[in-house]
């Protein structure tokens, strides 16, 4: 082992490179309808458990309403819904993600982990899938099952 890592005082280690080699990505997986889901962990705001959910009129059925997050107005959307299974009974846990300007809140069931996955191994989806919110899918290095990779850009259209 390094003894250089391993004696670091506690505010050196975060300037510590730590390079195994292997190109990676940071994932945030989580569970929505018994799939195991995951987005790129630079997207992750925070997660919020039992938030107040203010339903909006007329709009899409998978937007459930939209969250007051400190004085932020966040839309929550049921990812479930948006990608064609039933809707989410529960409201009580949501993943905020940054989509470039805008903040939006997701419905989960849970958070599993948070793992360094290399790129080479998350795969494209078959040509003649017609899953558009989905941009790859990767067996976890745990054994744990496959995760499905959330394209976030297209959980909201472009109306």
């Amino acid at each position: 082992m390094n003894d250089e890592i391993l004696f670091a005082r506690e505010d050196d280690t975060a300037a510590v490179p730590v390079d195994d080699g292997v190109d990676s990505q940071k994932y945030l997986i989580f569970m929505a309808a018994h799939l195991k889901l995951g987005v790129v962990a630079e997207d992750v705001v925070e997660i919020l458990n039992n938030q107040v959910i203010t339903y909006l009129p007329m709009v899409p059925s998978y937007i459930r309403g939209i969250i007051n997050m400190r004085g932020q107005m966040i839309p929550i959307l049921d990812v479930c819904a948006r990608m064609g299974m039933p809707s989410r009974e529960d409201d009580s846990l949501v993943v905020v993600l940054n989509l470039g300007d805008v903040q939006l809140g997701i419905l989960v069931d849970g958070v599993d982990q948070m793992l360094d996955i290399p790129k080479t191994n998350i795969h494209p989806l078959p040509a003649n899938s017609t899953q558009l919110l989905v941009s790859g899918m990767c067996s976890l290095p745990d054994g744990s099952g496959t995760m499905m990779v959330l394209d976030c850009e297209q959980l909201v259209p472009n109306e």
